[in-house]
């Protein structure tokens, strides 16, 4: 009988070793588990800030042909004021992620603030047309951005 008993001796010593094992790989399966939903949810937040003043500034910049029509060189210069306000929220809040779309976004504001600033009272077709071309650089500037940020604001 004592035979019996050293045989299952080490038996029963590797059971609990079995188990520590077992749940080693159970505490290891689940932290991998953890790991991977902390994850998963990351995706889950919330766009940056800077998609919703990329909103802003589309919205602004769509308004500029119509104001210029409707309201002629007040109404161009009101919007203006508010195309700039944006893009200056916008290129505060994206510069770090995205520094060559939002210097472009702030060259083509300024040449069209220029543009504006240096337009008389009753411009001419040729000055409108400059002011349109400028008009132009800033919506293919903020297209640019929106395509660089529509992985991270869709």
């Amino acid at each position: 009988m004592s035979q019996h008993v050293t045989q299952h001796r080490p038996v029963l010593l590797a059971r609990p070793r079995i188990r520590q094992v077992i749940s080693g790989w159970a505490r290891g399966s689940l932290a991998f588990a953890v790991v991977a939903g902390l994850v998963a949810l990351s995706g889950c937040s919330s766009p940056p800030a800077y998609c919703s003043d990329r909103t802003n500034l589309q919205n602004s910049v769509k308004a500029l042909p119509s104001v210029t029509s409707s309201s002629g060189l007040s109404g161009l210069k009101s919007q203006l004021t508010k195309v700039e306000n944006d893009a200056a929220a916008l290129v505060s809040s994206a510069k770090s992620d995205f520094p060559s779309q939002t210097s472009a976004i702030t060259s083509s504001v300024n040449a069209l603030k220029s543009a504006v600033q240096g337009l008389p009272p009753n411009p001419s077709a040729a000055q409108i047309l400059a002011v349109a071309t400028d008009v132009s650089a800033v919506k293919n500037a903020v297209k640019t951005f929106s395509n660089a940020t529509q992985s991270k604001c869709s």
